[in-house]
Order: structure tokens, then sequence, then C-alpha cells
């Protein structure tokens, strides 16, 4: 097939035909085309893992039972296009987390593995086949989170409400948590619309310290996001509200402290910390292997500030054992509750 060149762009069909044959030769397993914003950076030194961060390959026939229908409803994971280390364990359970909108991202963070560039339409049958694999998994809760949309005026919160209303037809008594992008570039609308659907459990991540934001995720804001959970609490407080972090990337236990401080001024319920890993030479470098017993105090630290539950280990991702967490949640809800009643 003939490839145009920019130079015969001299009429719109010509560009037209131009986009449909990128987007046709674009393979995203191709590093320098997933990730085009990082073809020139230099290689970053990975270091060895160590033994505690070590997962098994993923052969189960659970994890095959929950590829083919994740292949067969036309749909992306995260855990997937993130290289989730879970991955294994998670399907064999039949524990999948769909990303909605394609699997491009507008932005480019420096830690992160999903692909950056121009996304594609939004799928309007989309939510119903979210909605139907949710069926055929069983899920009792299901999370769902998406790439960040900043080409979307509303940056996909319409998209996400009625993915949300589609699985609660479809399955009433399955439970609902939304990991969503910060909606930089939105009104406050956005994120009343996601509310309004009515998800059981509202998830933005901070993702790391404020002081690394410019070097780790730039397109984002630390005090946007962090304003973003706060307004979720406020405007339904029913909801539970969530947020995690990565270690690793160059912070320091100061600052993690401060970040859960932050937090809980927020209103944040659910503290998730996991170990930062390097998908990529690209990609940023893991500065530091945090050990399990660092997981344990700072699991411990934040339970001291007052979070209903916090879930912080070498292998901590923001879904990891969702479904078993959003039970626990609840139990310490009413315990919280029945402790305050004199």
């Amino acid at each position: 097939m003939e490839y145009r060149s920019p130079k015969s762009w001299n009429t719109f069909e010509n560009f037209v035909e131009h986009e449909k044959q990128a987007a046709m030769t674009k393979d995203l397993t191709v590093p320098s085309l997933r990730h085009p914003e990082k073809a020139n950076n230099p290689d970053q030194k990975q270091s060895r893992k160590p033994k505690w961060i070590r997962v098994k390959a993923p052969v189960s026939e659970g994890f095959k039972k929950t590829r083919e229908i994740i292949r067969a409803n036309g749909l992306v994971t995260v855990c997937e296009e993130a290289g989730c280390p879970n991955v294994g364990e998670c399907w064999s359970q039949g524990h999948a987390t769909m990303m909605i909108m394609g699997d491009i991202c507008t932005r480019g963070c420096t830690f992160c593995n999903v692909a950056t560039g121009r996304p594609d339409s939004l799928d309007v049958f989309e939510p119903a086949r979210v909605a139907d694999a949710v069926l055929k998994l069983g899920l009792r809760h299901v999370v769902i989170t998406s790439v960040d949309r900043d080409d979307l005026e509303d940056g996909g919160a319409l998209h996400f409400a009625r993915t949300i209303r589609a699985i609660r037809r479809k399955n009433p008594a399955t439970t609902i948590e939304v990991l969503t992008p910060d909606f930089l570039k939105c009104d406050n609308s956005a994120l009343e619309t996601v509310l309004e659907a009515g998800p059981d459990v509202f998830n933005h991540n901070l993702e790391t310290v404020p002081g690394l934001y410019r070097e780790v995720r730039p397109g984002a804001r630390y005090f946007h996001s962090l304003r973003i959970l706060q307004r979720a609490k406020e405007s339904r407080a029913e909801i539970f509200t969530k947020s995690g972090l990565m270690v690793g990337l160059g912070e320091n236990r100061q600052e993690v402290l401060q970040v859960m401080d932050d937090m809980r001024s927020a209103g944040v319920d659910f503290l998730t910390i996991g170990q930062y890993l390097q998908p990529t030479l690209k990609h940023h470098a893991v500065m530091r292997w945090v050990s399990p017993d660092e997981f344990a105090s700072y699991q411990k630290a934040a339970y001291g500030k007052g979070f209903l539950l916090v879930s912080a280990s070498p292998l901590t991702r923001s879904s990891y054992h969702a479904d078993d967490d959003f039970k626990r949640l609840q139990r310490a809800r009413r315990d919280a509750a029945g402790s305050q009643v004199v």
C-alpha cells in the first residue's frame, strides 16, 4: 500500500486517506510507535527485580477463558495495556479491569505503558459490550477505567456514565468502581456527569508526590487531581473515594506521608500504594526498590491518619483484589459508624 507523505496533503480527501493509512500501519507492539513521545529519550537503566516482585507467567484455564471473553467482546483492558504484573492472578479468577474509550491516550506520562497518540472516535456500542462482558465473567464488582481523552470536550465523562448505566441495567447486583482521568481541561460538569450515574467507588490516582509531577506526570496538576477527589466526596458523601500512589520513583518518606495528609483532607477513604515498575528502557527509571517492611510501615501510618482501608505492598495496584476490598470498605464504614454511637 502506498503511504502518502505530508507533501501530498493538497486536498482534504488526501489528508483523510493519510490518517486511515497511518492508523492501519500503527503497530502498538512496536515501542517507537506505541510511545512516539519517548522514542528519542535516552535509555534508562533497568535494575534487577528483587525476589518479592516476581510473578508467575499467566497460563491457567481461567486466564484463557477471561482472555477469550475480552477478545470476543472487542474490549481493551488496562491489565494488558499497562502491563500489570497481577494479570495472571486476576484473570485466572475472571477479574479484568475494563479500559474504555480506546487504547491510545492523549498524554505521555513517563511511568505509563499505555500508548500515546491521537485516539479514535468513541464507540457508542462499547458500554453495551462492557456490560455483556461483566455478565459473562460473572463479576460481583467491576472496575472501569480509561485513557485520558483531552480531545473530548467532556473528557469522556458521558461515556463513563453510559457505561455505568449499561452495567446497571444488565447486572443490577454488580457494584461498580470507576478510575477516571482528571478532566483537567473540562468544566465542573464533567465530574458531576460521572457521579450522577451512581458508581459505588470513585477512584482517581494521584500517582506520585507533587514534587515529581513535572517529571513523572507532566500533563497533570497535583492540586487539581486532589480537588477532583475532594469534590467527589463533597458531592456524593455515600460514594467511597479512593486514590493510589506509586513509590520508587524518587520520592522520600516525608513526601509520601504529606500526600496521605492531603488525601485525608480531601476525604479519601481508601489508599493504595505499590512499587513502580519500569515498562521499557525509554520510561522513567526505578530509583529504588521499596521493601515489604517499608510498605507495611506506610500501611500502618496511613491507618493512623484515618483511612478506612489501606492496601500497601510491592504488587498492589488500583484494582488489585478490588472485589474483596469493596466488602472490606463496607465493613470498615459500618464499624466506624458503630464506634461513634454513644
